[in-house]
């Protein structure tokens, strides 16, 4: 896979809650680091994003929200 981001953080999938339309990727980093990503179900499906399955995280500078 080849992508123009430059932000690619290989992990692990340490959990995977969907909603009514929305899931929430929680992706392991490293020990105790965690980021979450939120998708449709529709892309984890498309993905079968699974507890256990290696990815990669790929953090846009434009898609990364803080809150307080």
């Amino acid at each position: 896979m080849k992508l123009s981001a430059r932000n690619v953080f290989p992990g692990r999938v340490v959990a995977v809650t969907k909603g009514a339309t929305t899931a929430h990727v929680k992706i392991e980093l490293a020990p105790g680091l965690i980021v979450t990503s939120s998708i449709t179900n529709e892309s984890a499906d498309d993905l079968g994003l699974r507890v256990g399955d290696a990815v990669s995280a790929v953090i846009k500078s434009s898609d990364v929200i803080i809150g307080k």
